[in-house]
């Protein structure tokens, strides 16, 4: 009994004393990452931000931005429980210093890397170093075809025609409410599939069972996964995922259906003999022809590449017939637009590639759903080293730091007085045409070495459905003049998707 009170004793003294280490520590690490920001989120000893991200992580959009909104230079220091340290910031000097002037001490990183591994891999999107630059070298070769903007273009009104307008037709008809969000995407994953892998899964047309089976594993997967990032604790996701319980276990079959489906598409296409001239290949083809492409590193470029060519652009589409639904002008100057680039052709022609080059106001309406609305609304980085930031922000080696797109969409700093409102004119110049802004202050496509490669065809295919559906159809939100709530995903959805109804213009 002796013996076990002097052993409770030792216990009690020893972990007293690392209780008190662990307290003072924190305590300090509080008090220098205050003096780093005097506004900015409520940072606490040894709980750092954990009462307010407990509040407001449902909302960490808005709340971020509000928070950022706050701060002289729109930039705070994050801390939580479970060593996670870092910076957010919506600064677009801060954008270019990590994407481009520091790059090589910005990369994904290791943590970032392991929140995502299960799902995406080792591809494009979740890797660094030779192993990014060899798929980013391997794809820039398939983006930079001019066969590939022809075939977006074939694929696209083949799909349109096809699929789209048929179930727009009916809809009309029928006076039926529609979900525009899901049919977008639908949409985009019959493309992208197409385009990267010469595989049609007829998933808009509705005779693709397994297509619509991955579409649904596939948002569960990005929404799980971004759950990671939300957890109160990351021991917490991590003891749900080693006993499969919770969210870990919905996570872990949902990548398994993910992933059967994206083996299926590779083996098939193993099967197929492979042009050495290197003619016609798809994407997927460019990469079975590298050397050591084993078939699990196959199946992360399939998955990275429907992340980034379904759910990006049907987002932004989403975003933006919901936008123009309340903006009969924007809609009208639109419409206008597209007249006067089809003189002398009918409506069933399909659109070229000059005639959409030439439609400045749609592209500016499209960009303007993207500032107030990005598809992908924050990405993260990692500090390799100890780092300066422009504005004086120091940051710490192994921390984290988020660019939030979402909330530069919303700083008076970066767009005036007039960021919240709905106004494609900002990037008109004052002849009519279309002008770009610096990609740190929209890093939309992303900006520096890592910028997006296809960004041109993304442009291309959303004008495209954008104009050919405005041209044919006039659609209307249900619930226009109500923001829809979005998702807590790796890309921005709206969360009761878009119930809107159709007419066919006269």
């Amino acid at each position: 009994m002796e013996l076990f009170s002097t052993q409770s004793l030792l216990f009690f003294f020893f972990f007293f004393f690392f209780s008190l280490l662990l307290f003072i520590y924190f305590y300090l690490q509080s008090l220098r990452l205050t003096t780093n920001n005097k506004t900015g989120f409520k940072i606490y000893p040894l709980i750092g931000c954990m009462p307010e991200f407990l509040m407001n992580r449902h909302r960490f959009l808005d709340w971020s931005t509000e928070v950022l909104r706050d701060c002289p230079t729109n930039t705070a220091v994050f801390a939580r429980p479970g060593n996670v340290h870092g910076v957010i910031t919506a600064n677009p000097a801060i954008v270019e210093h990590m994407l481009k002037t520091n790059f090589e001490n910005y990369p994904k990183g290791q943590k970032f890397i392991f929140l995502l591994g299960d799902f995406l891999g080792t591809g494009i999107f979740n890797s660094d170093g030779d192993l990014w630059m060899m798929q980013r070298k391997t794809a820039s070769y398939e983006f930079s075809t001019k066969s590939l903007r022809n075939f977006v273009m074939e694929n696209a009104t083949a799909e349109m025609r096809g699929r789209l307008f048929p179930i727009l037709a009916r809809a009309a008809e029928t006076n039926r409410v529609l979900d525009l969000q899901d049919i977008l995407e639908r949409f985009a994953f019959d493309n992208v599939c197409k385009l990267a892998f010469n595989v049609d899964p007829g998933c808009l047309g509705g005779d693709g069972t397994a297509g619509a089976e991955f579409m649904a594993a596939f948002e569960n997967a990005t929404m799980l996964s971004q759950g990671r990032f939300m957890a109160a604790l990351p021991i917490l996701w991590k003891l749900n995922r080693l006993f499969k319980l919770g969210p870990e276990r919905r996570l872990r079959e949902s990548i398994s259906t993910v992933h059967e489906f994206a083996d299926k598409i590779i083996r098939s296409r193993l099967e197929e003999a492979v042009d050495p001239t290197g003619n016609n290949q798809d994407l997927l083809s460019r990469f079975i022809g590298t050397e050591n492409c084993s078939p699990e590193f196959l199946r992360y470029i399939v998955i990275s590449f429907i992340l980034a060519g379904r759910d990006t652009t049907s987002s932004a589409l989403s975003w933006f017939f919901w936008l123009i639904s309340s903006r009969p002008d924007v809609r009208e100057k639109i419409r206008n637009e597209i007249k006067t680039v089809r003189i002398g052709k009918t409506e069933t022609a399909s659109f070229s590639y000059e005639e959409l080059k030439e439609m400045h106001y749609l592209h500016a309406a499209i960009s303007e759903t993207m500032r107030l609305f990005p598809p992908v609304p924050v990405d993260t980085k990692s500090c390799s080293n100890d780092d300066v930031l422009p504005d004086g922000t120091r940051m710490g080696k192994g921390w984290f730091i988020s660019y939030h797109t979402y909330a530069m969409g919303r700083m008076v700093s970066v767009w005036g007085e007039d960021c919240e409102e709905f106004r494609p004119e900002r990037w008109l110049d004052g002849g009519g045409l279309w002008r770009s802004e610096s990609p740190f202050k929209f890093p939309v496509f992303h900006a520096g070495p890592r910028m997006c490669l296809g960004k041109e065809m993304a442009y291309i295919q959303m004008k495209y459905i954008a104009a050919s559906v405005m041209e044919m159809f006039e659609v209307e939100a249900l619930e226009k003049d109500t923001c829809p709530e979005h998702v807590l995903s790796l890309t921005l959805r709206m969360k009761c998707g878009l119930p809107v109804r159709v007419r066919v213009l006269v």
